[in-house]
């Protein structure tokens, strides 16, 4: 029964069943009122003329001795009638049968005179010998010669010998009328089941087959069900629902393959700056083990050193890069001092810019107290900061600054250098940082091909939930925005933002 073809199956057939037993019943019913309406009116003068013909009767005699031979002679039509006569009252005065089998000796007066008097058939009466059932009858006044009346007479139509042979009857017929009926009803029900079933599940079997076709097709090809589905509003939804799924199947396997795209060109550029330090280092060590011991130089060894430095951050970017994707990092929110972390960075950087005299130019006017995790923000701004001299030439300089846009009352972080800046196509490839990334299977889409050290900031900025906004030109430097969350209002120290091209 856990099959929805069976439990269709039974429930058609028992619903089927139980309206043929109701119909039966009222068929049943129907056919016995008509039988009585019939039989009482084809006999409704027969009282009447019963007392007309005999002598005793027509002279308004009621005893029960007088009469004895009367009723055996009226017998004789049929076993089917049962005579009696009543007084007055309706009280059993004579009848032509055993004292035992008489069980009532009263009948209802008041339905024998609605008889008399032309009443709408069938019309049913007590029974002298059932306590219980009723009977139709046929009934007359009796009068003697003054014109008195003396009594009734009162013919039960239908006996209790008839209601014999019936029984007897309706019980040799009863078990082939249930199986007659019960195997009409199961050949009916399957039949009408097949027929509706093959009717209301066309629409089914037409989604099932156009969702076999669907199977075979690519899912970058925008898959859709053909058509609209005739039938019930729920299969009409079901294809709506089901377009819906295929819509965003066809969208997230797109959205993947974008991924794997950008994840290609992103380790083919992973893997040219993984090349170039390993192939300086091994340059430098084969060009120092070749040359004779007397002419080696020192410097050839600190080259070397330097290039396995650079490929060891490279290293650990890689690292720290899946570590974010994997989500393995997450955000310790707390309140701190922009100006310490500002003191860190530029210790951190020091000497490195002393080195191509950079100046770095690092204050905070608003003094401001930011909600954020320190580490994660810091590793952010050494990311923003290395690539910055990098790119600067020598004397150059790179400035960290607070701002405030008075129009939003918005508070940003700007990082800024005078280096070579990016053309526009490097911009628009970085402008896939300030995007919120698209999450596909639990992680997010590739990332922009301009080096590991950025891809890093946004992953970063997303786990801060932090915006960013990005303006470069060629020759004129680059500026990094980042919005901070702050712990207190700085809004009397607001420093108007410049005007600058937004990208996010």
């Amino acid at each position: 029964m856990r099959s929805l073809f069976n439990r269709i199956l039974f429930a058609a057939i028992l619903m089927i069943f139980i309206l043929l037993i109701g119909l039966w019943q009222w068929l049943q019913f129907s056919q016995e009122f008509s039988r009585d309406q019939v039989q009482q009116s084809l006999h409704r003068e027969l009282a009447e003329h019963m007392a007309h013909i005999n002598p005793l009767l027509s002279e308004g005699v009621t005893s029960d001795a007088a009469l004895k031979e009367a009723f055996h002679d009226f017998m004789l039509l049929g076993p089917s009638f049962e005579i009696y006569t009543l007084n007055n009252q309706g009280q059993v005065i004579a009848y032509d049968a055993k004292e035992e089998k008489i069980k009532q000796h009263q009948v209802n007066i008041d339905t024998v005179n609605q008889f008399i008097q032309g009443a709408n058939l069938p019309l049913l009466g007590t029974d002298p010998r059932s306590k219980q059932q009723s009977k139709i009858f046929s009934a007359a006044k009796l009068l003697d010669l003054n014109g008195q009346q003396t009594g009734y007479l009162y013919v039960i139509i239908g006996g209790e010998d008839f209601d014999s042979w019936q029984s007897i009857v309706s019980e040799h017929q009863a078990p082939q009328f249930w199986t007659t009926a019960i195997l009409m009803t199961i050949g009916f029900a399957i039949i009408l089941f097949m027929l509706l079933l093959k009717f209301f599940t066309a629409p089914l079997s037409r989604l099932e087959n156009d969702l076999r076709l669907v199977a075979t097709q690519q899912l970058n090809s925008g898959l859709v069900l053909p058509g609209k589905y005739s039938g019930s509003s729920e299969i009409n939804q079901l294809s709506k629902h089901i377009n819906t799924l295929l819509q965003a199947l066809s969208l997230q396997h797109q959205a993947v393959n974008r991924q794997q795209e950008e994840r290609h060109e992103f380790m083919l550029h992973l893997s040219h700056d993984l090349k170039t330090p390993l192939t300086s280092l091994q340059g430098y060590i084969d060009t120092w083990l070749l040359l004779p011991a007397h002419e080696r130089s020192h410097d050839l060894i600190e080259m070397a050193a330097n290039s396995s430095q650079h490929l060891q951050q490279l290293l650990g970017q890689m690292l720290e890069l899946a570590a974010l994707e994997n989500g393995q990092v997450t955000a310790q929110w707390q309140t701190v001092t922009l100006t310490d972390i500002l003191e860190q960075l530029h210790q951190t950087f020091a000497p490195r810019a002393n080195s191509k005299r950079i100046l770095l130019a690092f204050e905070d006017k608003l003094n401001l107290q930011i909600r954020t995790d320190k580490q994660l923000l810091l590793r952010i701004l050494n990311n923003l900061v290395d690539n910055a001299i990098r790119y600067t030439p020598d004397q150059g300089i790179i400035s960290i600054k607070t701002l405030t846009d008075n129009s939003t009352h918005r508070v940003w972080l700007q990082v800024s250098d005078n280096g070579s800046g990016m053309h526009k196509h490097e911009l628009a490839a970085l402008k896939q940082i300030t995007q919120k990334p698209v999450k596909m299977a639990g992680k997010q889409s590739a990332l922009p091909q301009l080096g590991v050290g950025l891809a890093i900031v946004r992953q970063l900025l997303t786990t801060l939930k932090c915006d960013i906004e990005i303006d470069s030109r060629p020759g004129q430097g680059s500026q990094f925005r980042i919005e901070l969350q702050q712990e207190n209002n700085a809004s009397e120290h607001f420093s108007e933002l410049p005007p600058t091209e937004k990208t996010s």
